[in-house]
């Protein structure tokens, strides 16, 4: 029987690379069904039993779009054996929001800390052990451009679906919504596979449409969940799905700042952040603004473009081109009427528009 193993990550975070490197040329690609996101799954190098299936790039599991419909829709209904989750390592904060949702799938998972070679260039130091020991995962160092750690990481995926290690889910929520998520999953534990059970509790915590949609509660049971859920929202005075998110990246705060020492922390500010730092004051940015609009309007109207556009005017339509096209009309005694209408009219009405350009330059 073959092994599923599911490659997860943000956009942009090397997953792609990282799933040319493990398959090579063994690859298939195509349309996920009903939907137009594209669709590709190889087979491990040297493990034709090993099917790996390429995600499309998500930031959360929240069904908000296809491409994240799609990929809860595979995690959760086909059941792989295992997840990679690419973590850009530059990026890492941001990153593990994805993957605390994933965790809480109850799927095995090793977290593949890519472009550690420019967190290193960087100065940075991530440690993995602290990492891998608070979230309950395996945690590996890949370069997909490079090509290194990507086989590690697939040898420890293939190794947790052939023997599952149980660990202790990382503890991020806290007080009365842990208290609340602990009683609903007591309270559907019967309706939902056990392995998923924590993160349909968390969906229904969050009121999810679709998972409500799937598991079809009773009005009886709906009505309680919600007794639970809005207790919460008067307590933290906020919408449950606020209180998640909310909770989850002050989780992913304490995490980093544990397990990551960024080398230019304290580095002094560049020349464009002070400038920034001053020009954005609370109390000196609408005197500069004021004071810089000024400085345009004065050069622009008072000014050089006050002088530009009366030499426009008054010397080159008024007297040069003007001035020479009378006495040249005057010498072929052209009709006064039509002499007036090209040098007056049509000289002069041009002049007067053209005349401002130079103001509108300087602006």
């Amino acid at each position: 029987m073959s092994i599923k193993i599911a490659l997860a990550g943000n956009p942009n975070s090397g997953k792609t690379t990282l799933f040319n490197d493990l398959t090579g040329s063994s690859q298939h690609v195509g349309n996920w069904p009903g939907v137009t996101v594209e669709k590709k799954e190889g087979r491990l190098k040297d493990h034709p039993d090993v099917i790996i299936q390429d995600l499309p790039g998500i930031y959360s599991l929240s069904p908000y779009t296809l491409e994240e419909v799609v990929s809860r829709r595979y995690l959760v209904n086909e059941k792989p054996d295992a997840i990679i989750d690419i973590v850009d390592g530059t990026n890492i904060e941001r990153n593990l929001y994805l993957t605390t949702q994933l965790i809480e799938l109850g799927i095995p998972t090793v977290i593949a800390i890519n472009m550690i070679d420019v967190v290193r260039k960087n100065g940075d130091v991530i440690d993995i052990r602290k990492l891998g020991d608070a979230l309950g995962c395996e945690v590996v160092e890949t370069s997909a451009l490079k090509g290194t750690g990507s086989e590690e990481a697939a040898a420890k995926a293939v190794a947790l679906a052939k023997k599952p290690v149980s660990k202790d889910a990382p503890s991020v929520y806290n007080g009365s919504v842990e208290h609340a998520i602990a009683h609903i999953e007591e309270s559907v534990e019967d309706l939902v596979n056990p392995q998923y059970l924590r993160w349909y509790a968390i969906k229904l915590f969050e009121r999810d449409e679709k998972v409500l949609e799937e598991l079809n509660l009773d009005e009886a049971l709906k009505n309680h969940l919600e007794e639970h859920i809005t207790a919460c929202e008067r307590e933290l005075d906020d919408d449950a799905e606020s209180i998640i998110t909310n909770q989850r990246y002050a989780y992913i705060a304490k995490l980093v700042q544990a397990a990551v020492r960024k080398k230019h922390t304290g580095q002094k500010m560049s020349v464009s952040d002070r400038i920034d730092r001053i020009v954005t004051n609370r109390f000196l940015a609408l005197p500069i603004f004021a004071l810089v609009m000024f400085c345009v309007y004065y050069v622009s109207i008072s000014t050089v473009g006050g002088y530009v556009t009366d030499w426009t005017n008054d010397v080159l339509f008024g007297e040069i081109i003007s001035g020479n096209l009378s006495a040249w009309f005057e010498s072929i005694h052209l009709a006064p009427w039509l002499s007036g209408l090209i040098v007056d009219g049509i000289i002069g009405g041009v002049g007067a528009v053209l005349g401002f350009v130079p103001q509108m330059l300087i602006l």
